[in-house]
């Protein structure tokens, strides 16, 4: 035997499976096998119950709409992808996990903006509920057409829905809330004069000429006057007499 050779038988061979374990193994990829082909032809089925149910909608003349059962995410694609092929719009509502379905739609009859309120709110949407989503849309119209009649004075003056004194009275007690909730009124003496109360009513260029008139009167008369005489004390006589 070679160097190679007794190396290797030296080694330490890998443990061997045991038989039990290999089985398990089998199984279960016999198992994970069949829940796949199950899954499959499970879609399969599903697929073509939905190819059937939308070719029936395709073909009603007077049908617009097709509404399933709450679906998971798998088989919601699968609509989708059905009801784009034919042609069709597909619209899921409701919360996933919980209630989630779709509705398929022809595209000449496509959801008005009542159902897909409504249907988002998660209430069901059927003959009776449109009946009365129009009667109350009748009755918005209608007040609407009869406050655009109503003259400007007529109509209704929009009111607080609350005022100062009911806010803050927790806070501040009701004798100081109402105190605080007394109407102003505006200071007419602070920072200019009224025009009621002033006397002198000339322009500005008025006034600023009869200041000036008046300066230019009185150094005329300041220039006309003679010079005063000087009185010495002393003496008890003028100094300018000789």
């Amino acid at each position: 035997m070679d160097l190679l050779g007794s190396i290797l038988g030296a080694m330490d061979k890998p443990p061997a499976r045991d038989k039990k374990e290999k089985e398990m193994i089998e199984k279960q990829k016999k198992e994970l096998e069949m829940m796949r082909n199950k899954e499959r032809d499970e879609l399969n089925r599903f697929r073509k119950y939905a190819e059937e149910r939308l070719g029936r909608l395709v073909k009603d003349p007077v049908r617009t709409y097709m509404e399933f059962q709450p679906l998971d995410k798998v088989h919601r694609s699968v609509v989708h992808d059905i009801a784009e092929i034919a042609g069709l719009v597909a619209m899921s509502f409701g919360v996933e996990g919980v209630d989630r379905y779709i509705v398929v739609y022809k595209k000449e009859g496509m959801p008005s903006e009542d159902e897909l309120a409504v249907r988002r709110s998660g209430e069901p949407w059927n003959k009776q509920t449109a009946e009365e989503y129009c009667e109350k849309k009748k009755q918005q119209q209608m007040l609407e057409k009869e406050l655009r009649k109503r003259p400007l004075e007529e109509k209704e003056v929009a009111t607080p829905v609350s005022n100062y004194k009911d806010k803050y009275v927790h806070l501040i007690g009701q004798d100081a809330a109402l105190e605080a909730a007394k109407k102003t009124e505006s200071n007419k003496t602070y920072g200019y004069v009224p025009s009621e109360n002033k006397r002198d009513v000339r322009s500005i260029e008025q006034t600023m000429a009869d200041i000036q008139a008046k300066k230019k009167l009185k150094t005329q008369h300041a220039a006309e006057e003679p010079p005063e005489a000087v009185v010495d004390s002393s003496a008890g006589s003028t100094s300018g007499q000789p």
